[in-house]
């Protein structure tokens, strides 16, 4: 597994990883996942002649911790702001995201049409009316207040990696964690990406709501694809899953695909169909 460098957007140290030459892809995985959760998929791309850049949102990876809720909106510019540090800025680029970071994805390409040659999502976060009992401001403070205490209390140190492990193995069809022993370790034993997570949790909702918001004033130009993980089973939640993906792909104008059998993190499922997925949004492009 490759660790790559670290570039300041926003005077925020960002952990990426570029890697082949060719058309660029921007690859960014969903909650609490990794750089490395898309090796599989990098590997494929980068064989075909793409230029992959993954990165690490903050308090994700290696990033610096997150110090401020995220938006979507914030959130497609520093994939902006990436891009534009790496010498990337002036080529249009392919944006796959992956559940919640399929929001910045998205919004990614609302907001930067000129700067978009494709956006793929990869069994992205769907929220048709989303709504919350607590304002933003309560749910924020309470995950820096949570994360805040988990260090101190040795729960990162301890349990971090086994809850890693863990997630992984339930949000796949087969198979367990591949990522290597002591990157998981180095990335999950801190605190600083408990706390990313709980933050970029907390304002999950807001978010949603963010995406909806941008739909109705900035229309998405680029060929799209979303990608849907279904496991092949007969299970009301897997069938429902898949109906809201297909309604959501309706609403945008774009393909819709399934990946199968697949769980929630397609990309170590189903590598293959997220690199063919990218590979053909590009070329429709063209």
């Amino acid at each position: 597994m490759t660790t790559g460098r670290f570039v300041r957007v926003d005077e925020m140290p960002l952990h990426v990883v570029v890697e082949g030459s060719g058309p660029p892809v921007v690859l960014s995985a969903g909650l609490a996942m990794a750089w490395f959760d898309w090796d599989p998929v990098a590997a494929l791309l980068v064989a075909q002649g793409r230029t992959v850049i993954r990165f690490d949102r903050p308090g994700h990876g290696l990033s610096g911790p997150a110090t401020a809720p995220p938006t979507a909106a914030g959130e497609a510019r520093r994939i902006a702001g990436l891009l534009d540090a790496l010498g990337l800025g002036a080529r249009p680029v392919t944006v796959a995201g992956h559940s919640i970071a399929g929001f910045h994805a998205e919004a990614f390409a609302r907001l930067y049409s000129e700067r978009t040659a494709a956006l793929v999502l990869v069994d992205t976060s769907i929220e048709e009316h989303p709504r919350t009992a607590l304002p933003a401001g309560a749910r924020t403070g309470a995950a820096r207040v949570l994360g805040r205490a988990l260090t101190p209390a040795g729960l990162p140190a301890a349990l971090g990696p086994l809850a890693r492990r863990a997630c992984v193995r339930a949000s796949r069809t087969a198979g367990p964690d591949p990522a290597a022993r002591d990157l998981v370790r180095r990335v999950y034993r801190t605190g600083r990406v408990w706390r990313g997570a709980l933050l970029e949790n907390a304002r999950y909702p807001d978010t949603a709501a963010e995406v909806l918001a941008l739909r109705t004033g900035h229309p998405l130009a680029a060929p799209t694809t979303v990608l849907a993980g279904y496991d092949g089973s007969s299970r009301r939640g897997a069938l429902r899953w898949l109906t809201r993906q297909a309604e959501l792909a309706a609403r945008l104008g774009a393909r819709f695909e399934v990946a199968e059998p697949a769980g929630h993190l397609v990309m170590l499922d189903r590598p293959d169909l997220v690199a063919r997925a990218v590979l053909d949004a590009d070329q429709r492009r063209a």
